[in-house]
């Protein structure tokens, strides 16, 4: 029996946190202790030992962060995300905003930026570039995720042609060979759903879910069948549509924490667009389906422990500042 979708998402929602009272004043205070110097060490130097420290550095190199970080970082994740924290921590309004601006105005802040720093095009020709494109990729990050957002809120309606058309192309794509025989019907279960109509289904994630599996079948359909069926192995099979929703809202909730930064900022030099985040759930589809049948569960009902596992294994792999995860198999 597939556990009930509701069930999968509430488990990994729902993670046990363990808290030590037991005997446990002590190993509390130690806790409430160590969080207190922690804070306490990050006023004093966001508010006074960092800013000393630029100074210093400035007076030294003859440079402010922005360049130094610039000059000393290659291209990548690990420069823009130092370039991101350093506006994000500045005092100037106009530093500080600049992670948060439209595509259309990230030239003229640069210009603002190299004004308020006094920072010179002769003396650092790379450096108007260098910061144009992290510029791009932070904001071009946040307007990706808004976009994400959206479609993850927006319901599968049945009286939306446009829905209705997408999820049938969703079967064509997947069973190419064989005709659907009504709107409702049990072949849906043939790719994976639930019951008889899909749309119950999408409740968790909306349109991204179905965007995410028909992009998967459009871009890699050999792959895709493969996957399907390889997903229908009378043992230890999964429900194909069912855990492609699922990881979802795994690249869903791996993009909101951030944990995709490093990933699209190594992947693209500019503004990431949908179809970078499609791509990074084609990867997930891709190396789960290898990892489900690499580990032989004994049934469906330990999916939950195994989809976590595989959840920490990509987590691990983002947290690599130069992590790169893209679909590599043989043929594509």
């Amino acid at each position: 029996m597939w556990p009930h979708q509701h069930s999968l998402r509430s488990w990994h929602n729902g993670k046990m946190v363990s808290c030590c009272f037991y005997e446990g004043s002590n190993c509390h205070l130690d806790g409430i202790q160590h969080g207190m110097f922690g804070l306490i060490w990050h006023y004093l130097y966001s508010s006074f030992l960092r800013s000393c420290m630029k100074w210093i550095l400035r007076i030294i190199t003859g440079r402010c962060e922005l360049q130094r970080i610039c000059a000393n970082t290659v291209e990548g994740a690990v420069r823009t995300m130092k370039i991101e924290y350093s506006l994000e921590s500045s005092r100037n309004e106009i530093l500080r905003t600049s992670v948060t601006i439209g595509e259309e105005n990230v030239e003229s802040r640069v210009h603002e930026i190299m004004k308020i720093k006094h920072v010179s095009a002769q003396k650092d020709p790379k450096f108007k570039l260098n910061l144009q494109v992290c510029l791009l990729q932070i904001n071009g990050f946040k307007k990706l995720f808004i976009e994400v957002e959206n479609l993850c809120k927006q319901p599968f309606d049945s009286s939306n042609k446009q829905h209705e058309d997408m999820l049938i192309k969703l079967w064509k794509l997947l069973m190419p060979h064989v005709p659907l025989e009504s709107r409702i019907t049990k072949q849906w279960g043939d790719i994976g759903f639930q019951g008889e109509d899909p749309k119950t289904d999408f409740r968790g994630m909306g349109m991204l879910g179905l965007h995410n599996l028909v992009f998967f079948g459009e871009h890699y359909p050999e792959i895709a069948g493969q996957t399907l069926s390889q997903s229908n192995h009378p043992k230890i099979g999964y429900s194909y549509a069912i855990v492609g929703i699922n990881l979802t809202e795994m690249a869903y909730s791996m993009m909101k924490t951030g944990l995709l930064k490093p990933h699209l900022y190594n992947l693209v030099s500019g503004v990431p667009q949908m179809h970078d985040f499609h791509e990074f759930y084609c990867y997930l589809m891709y190396e789960f389906n290898n990892f489900w049948f690499k580990e032989e569960p004994t049934s469906i009902m330990e999916f939950n422990y195994y989809r976590e596992q595989f959840h920490k294994r990509v987590k691990e792999l983002l947290l690599d500042p130069n992590s790169v995860l893209t679909l590599k198999a043989n043929g594509q």
